[in-house]
Order: C-alpha cells, then sequence, then structure tokens
C-alpha cells in the first residue's frame, strides 16, 4: 500500500456530501472510504467503478481528500491521475461525475470513456 497526498483524485465538496449520505443510507460506518477504478467495457472503451470500501489491497495508492478516503487500484492509477470526483443534480440528471484530464473522449453519459 502506498499513501500519498499526490492529487491522484480529489473529491469536491458535492460530492463529499453526497457520499456521506449515502454511505449512512448503506449502512457503512465512517471508517469506509471509496474505492474508484477503471475497468474495460462501456461505450467508450473504459469505464469507472465506484463502490464503498474500507480495506486496503496490495498495490493500492491511498489518497485522504475533503475527508474522504480514496483507494486506487495500481492498474487504475494511470487513467485517474488528476481527475476530480464531482455530483451534478442538473437539469440532464444527477449523479456522480469523473472530471477526467486523461480522458481523450466520452461518451454522453460519462460513464464511460477513452484514453
Amino acid at each position: 500500500m502506498s499513501t500519498t497526498t499526490q492529487p491522484i483524485v480529489t473529491v469536491s465538496d458535492k460530492a463529499r456530501e453526497h457520499l456521506s449520505n449515502l454511505r449512512k443510507e448503506e449502512g457503512h460506518d465512517e471508517t469506509f472510504g471509496i474505492r474508484v477504478e477503471v475497468k474495460g467495457g462501456g461505450c467508450s472503451g473504459l469505464s469507472y467503478d465506484l463502490t464503498f470500501d474500507n480495506q486496503e489491497k496490495p498495490g493500492d495508492h491511498v489518497v485522504d481528500d475533503n475527508g474522504v478516503r480514496v483507494y486506487v487500484g495500481a492498474k487504475s492509477l494511470l487513467y485517474l491521475i488528476g481527475t476530480q470526483l464531482d455530483f451534478t443534480d442538473g437539469l440532464n440528471g444527477n449523479g456522480f461525475v469523473f472530471n477526467n484530464p486523461n480522458a481523450s473522449r466520452t461518451c454522453a453519459c460519462g460513464e464511460s470513456f477513452a484514453v
């Protein structure tokens, strides 16, 4: 495990608030952070996976940002460096949004991307 202060994934205030509410709704205590992973699939080739977790895995990079512990696996690290997790509740729907500077294109729903 590697703990770093480098901004691999940052968490906006809105995302932090919604994560906190969702964590409580799902019955997780405050030891749970989030695991952000990139997986193959989606209409653009790669997709984001966001889950609650409180267990570090071998090779994880762990960042504490804005009061949220973020676990990023080694295979996802290069895809996610500099990404901001945000939450939107606009007219086009609501949900978590990944603002990823590494993505060369994203699909309309924002759930998948390509590099």
